[in-house]
């Protein structure tokens, strides 16, 4: 597996709106594999795989946006208000957050009231994105601004990728950055392949999977494949009905979510395809959250779609854990289903 590709991704800043980094880096490996390569009005980058004419035009999407923040108000003393992108609140105190300012990068952690002055009623209270701010080593409004902050900013969580060894890593933003990584992978597999397979990296996703939209509606392709990072909840105190997807397991597949029933064709076309190719796959069990085949299937005329995710720990949170082995076999599966649908 190539690790220091991950890495590269998943470092990457990139939430809603701001994805060029992310962007870049799939550029940089895979514009050389490329038949053409552009990048669309919204900034969805695309990778084009010409083949054998007569076989079905494919469009994997994988999403270069990840959960984020966007500054909506500095204070006087110099903190700074945020609005979430995807993250709720109770996973934010004492979080290191990672934000884009225009004299360069700054970073802060979401500030935190010391227990030992809390009343019994607020350490019990639930937490309100409204009572949250982020100290970025400042104390006045004109300090933070000098130092580059501005309403307008956008942050991520400070996370740096890590491979924790017996094929195990750990990383921020790996929905969807895992996905990134398969297709990435799978668009180089591609080389003097007779498939027709157009891979985009999209925009926005985690704000109502926009970019997907309207790159699907350039593309019109035959059909659709949105590769994610889905959440596996695989930890204790769950009941066996309440853990949608567990890490080892195999790759997910999505039968139904919130914005998607999967085509008939494309799923049994996916579920073919990892029996005859002994590959280890899992159903998503609880048809909640959305993807890239949302927004993909009710495309012009409509395009059958579906969705291969590699299953992740603590997703929408400041960092996820997955395997290797997952993330390989979620390659294997989202290869050997382009090969079974195009024939």
């Amino acid at each position: 597996m190539n690790t220091a590709l991950l890495k590269k991704l998943s470092n990457a800043f990139g939430p809603p709106g701001c994805e060029d980094e992310a962007r870049e880096v799939l550029k940089a490996e895979l514009e050389g594999h490329a038949d053409e390569t552009r990048v669309d009005k919204l900034g969805n980058i695309h990778f084009w795989h010409r083949g054998k004419a007569g076989k079905p035009l494919i469009m994997l999407a994988a999403h270069t946006d990840e959960v984020g923040f966007l500054v909506r108000h500095i204070e006087d003393q110099g903190y700074l208000r945020i609005h979430s992108w995807g993250v709720v609140p109770n996973l934010l105190p004492g979080q290191r957050i990672l934000l884009r300012g225009k004299k360069g990068d700054l970073r802060g952690v979401v500030g935190t009231k010391p227990p030992h002055i809390m009343s019994e009623e607020e350490r019990k209270k639930p937490m309100v994105l409204d009572d949250l701010f982020v100290d970025v080593g400042t104390c006045t409004r004109e300090e933070a601004e000098g130092r580059g902050a501005y309403v307008g900013m956008s942050g991520v969580f400070d996370v740096d990728f890590l491979d924790l060894g017996n094929g195990y890593v750990r990383g921020k933003a790996l929905d969807d950055r895992a996905g990134c990584y398969v297709m990435a992978e799978v668009f180089k597999s591609l080389k003097g392949s007779p498939y027709n397979v157009v891979a985009v990296g999209t925009v926005q996703e985690e704000v109502g999977l926009r970019g997907s939209r309207t790159a699907a509606y350039q593309v019109n392709p035959d059909y659709g494949l949105a590769l994610e990072g889905t959440f596996a909840v695989d930890m204790p105190g769950m009941a066996p009905h309440m853990i949608p997807a567990a890490l080892k397991k195999g790759p997910v597949v999505t039968i139904a979510d919130a914005s998607v029933i999967a085509h008939p064709k494309v799923l049994k076309t996916i579920t073919e395809a990892a029996e005859e190719g002994r590959i280890p796959y899992q159903f998503k069990k609880i048809p909640s959250g959305g993807t890239d085949a949302g927004s993909i299937h009710l495309t012009k005329g409509g395009v059958p779609s579906g969705t291969i995710a590699v299953p992740c720990r603590y997703i929408h949170g400041p960092a996820s854990i997955t395997t290797v082995e997952d993330i390989e076999n979620t390659i294997r599966l989202t290869r050997a289903f382009i090969e079974k649908i195009s024939a």
